[in-house]
């Protein structure tokens, strides 16, 4: 099963320039294994399998890893070609310095540029000419593509201290606290992520062989299955596991584990945007969204393996996550959704 799950808002955002370009964006959905059907339900949620899915299915119809939104089109294996440039770079530093580089060759640019002071290291966007981009999708993903695909050549999360944006706050930046895992800026005057320089220096640990693997599902994986194993979000969520038909464990005994202390762990939680109990909600969620696709659970079994002794504590804790009831909510998954209450 896929274990995390993507807000309505960045399916719908991702097929804004199809829109835009007059394209069936329903047969793409549906090709991706999504019902244009649930997307009528305001707080619906689709698994990373399916997000991942869409986006390949748009950048191959479209010819564009832009997806119609960027200031010219970046034709399909644009980000595959800028990976086997970089990965005989020896350090994170190259890696960055070269794909900014590669960006430069294509005029407009829409890429990211390294920039350094102190012990601080910036990656700052860099986007030339006019853009249609009203979600801010195409600018979200080049954050998140550039970060992602760092702390994948060196084995280790690129821990960002800072993520900035030069526009106001979206309706959506919630989101935003599950995506960085750190502070937020809004209206400043720059977008821009910023960590400590030290993990400039760090080796590119990847060789082709296991990159031309990555590029098979890539860069659509790196958008809708981040890397969590080495953010205590991620770890929590491991110890927890996904049978919740059990009592789960307490935040002491994940602590322990964890080989830190309770006032720590909350820290660093803090750090990251979130809480333990947020993180039992969204995995409860999340699991319960995919026990729903599967027709032969009844809505009561789901209740139970998402650990609700009572139906009726589950519709409303459900409720509260997607806006409708689990049944309302399958119904949206088979393309039957009559009304969204």
């Amino acid at each position: 099963m896929s274990d995390l799950t993507v807000s309505r808002h960045f399916v719908q955002a991702a097929l804004s320039g199809a829109e835009r370009l007059g394209l069936n964006t329903g047969d793409m959905l549906r090709d991706a294994g999504i019902s244009p059907d649930l997307l009528r339900i305001e707080m619906a949620r689709v698994n990373s399998d399916q997000f991942s899915s869409l986006l390949q299915i748009a950048w191959s119809r479209m010819d564009d890893e832009f997806l119609g939104m960027g200031p010219r089109r970046a034709r399909a294996g644009t980000f595959a070609t800028m990976c086997a440039l970089v990965i005989d770079c020896p350090t994170l530093e190259a890696v960055y310095r070269r794909a900014y580089q590669f960006s430069r060759l294509f005029d407009p640019m829409a890429t990211m540029e390294l920039e350094t002071f102190g012990q601080k290291a910036q990656l700052v966007s860099r986007i030339e000419g006019e853009i249609h981009d009203p979600d801010y999708f195409l600018r979200e993903s080049i954050l998140v593509i550039w970060h992602r695909l760092g702390s994948w050549l060196v084995g280790q999360p690129v821990e960002l201290e800072k993520a900035e944006f030069n526009y106001p706050r979206p309706a959506h930046g919630d989101e935003y606290r599950h995506i960085f895992h750190c502070p937020l800026e809004f209206d400043s005057d720059r977008t821009a992520l910023t960590f400590d320089k030290r993990f400039l220096s760090a080796p590119v640990i990847r060789d082709k062989p296991e990159i031309l693997q990555f590029l098979k599902t890539s860069p659509a994986d790196l958008l809708s299955r981040p890397d969590e194993s080495n953010t205590f979000t991620g770890k929590i969520r491991a110890l927890i596991g996904r049978d919740f038909s059990k009592p789960l464990p307490d935040f002491e005994w994940i602590a322990s584990e964890l080989h830190t202390s309770p006032q720590t762990l909350r820290r660093r939680l803090k750090q990251e945007n979130t809480s333990f109990q947020e993180i039992k909600d969204l995995l409860r969620r999340d699991m319960a969204i995919y026990y729903l696709s599967r027709q032969e659970l009844s809505i009561n079994d789901i209740a139970e393996k998402v650990g609700f002794t009572e139906p009726s504590t589950f519709h409303r804790a459900f409720k509260k996550w997607t806006g409708v009831t689990p049944g309302a909510y399958r119904e949206g998954e088979r393309g039957n959704l009559k009304t969204q209450n």
